[in-house]
């Protein structure tokens, strides 16, 4: 599936992605966590598609229960007592909390992924090539070695399955197998990070001069308004959250809901996804 933001500048993406990332950690809010979490859920199944976002669900889903379920036995505050486990209570305010942190967890999670499908490293060194090559070069290779070792690992345990001469007869061969598995990826992946460097090299990457780049994207006005929009709502979030922060707290009773207007502009920004997708969708309907 093509992400939503494949028609548009690579700047509209990176911004969007990280103002929701940046919002996402920054507010451990349940109303800010459960929009966030939205919307992540939303963007995700724009970009990545559904199939992948309800296979991403599967160990997210486990991520948030755990952290729910754990916090209340290590916070002992609050003054909502549901139950007792011996001699611990489990309050309330620490269930919701760990929820919301749950939520927060998995909601950066969902938007790495999004990040991950919309940013490849064409994108990025288009963005920050001119004005951080090194880190932005790094960080492309990042993003391309760990869809590389994954597939790679999934090769060689496929070839090593196959060879039915040496199945494991025991749990301790089947261990030294996968330890196998993971010996030969490494020096199969230091092989290729040797010939990659002497190519770069080759190449005259780093030689002091100043690269040219072909600039292959162009900031239109459609992208320009969106980018705005984005920018704007971002911006309009935090003060937002700032402000509904300022009279909110878990402990030792939840109090401090800021009136739904402040919580406006950040689900705006949450739908800025699924409306372009609508917007797509739309243009494609009207030239049917």
């Amino acid at each position: 599936m093509t992400n939503v933001f494949h028609t548009y500048h690579p700047a509209v993406a990176f911004v969007f992605l990280a103002s929701a990332l940046a919002l996402s950690m920054a507010c451990l809010h349940p109303v800010f966590t459960a929009l966030s979490l939205a919307g992540a859920l939303a963007c995700s199944c724009v970009c990545r598609g559904g199939r992948a976002t309800l296979l991403s669900l599967r160990w997210i889903v486990l991520l948030c229960l755990v952290v729910a379920a754990a916090n209340p036995f290590f916070v002992a505050s609050g003054s909502t007592e549901l139950f007792r486990i011996g001699q611990r209570a489990i309050y309330a305010e620490a269930l919701l909390y760990g929820l919301c942190s749950g939520g927060m967890f998995a909601s950066v999670f969902l938007w790495f992924a999004s990040y991950s499908s919309c940013m490849d490293s064409e994108n990025s060194l288009a963005l920050f090539g001119n004005a951080a090559p090194v880190v932005t070069l790094m960080v492309s290779q990042v993003l391309r070695l760990v869809p590389q070792f994954v597939s790679r690992g999934r090769a060689i345990a496929d070839v090593q399955d196959g060879m039915s001469a040496a199945a494991p007869r025991t749990k301790k061969d089947a261990a030294q197998g996968r330890m196998r598995i993971v010996s030969v990826l490494m020096g199969w992946g230091m092989e290729d990070a040797l010939e990659r460097s002497c190519a770069m090299r080759a190449r005259g990457y780093d030689c002091g001069a100043r690269r040219t780049t072909y600039a292959r994207f162009r900031l239109g006005a459609s992208d320009a308004v969106v980018l705005a929009a984005v920018v704007a709502l971002a911006l309009a979030s935090a003060v937002c959250a700032w402000l509904a922060f300022s009279g909110f707290s878990f402990y030792p009773v939840v109090a401090g809901i800021a009136p739904f207007w402040l919580y406006l502009p950040y689900a705006l920004l949450m739908l800025v996804p699924p409306a372009l997708w609508l917007r797509d969708w739309l243009q494609w309907r009207s030239c049917e």
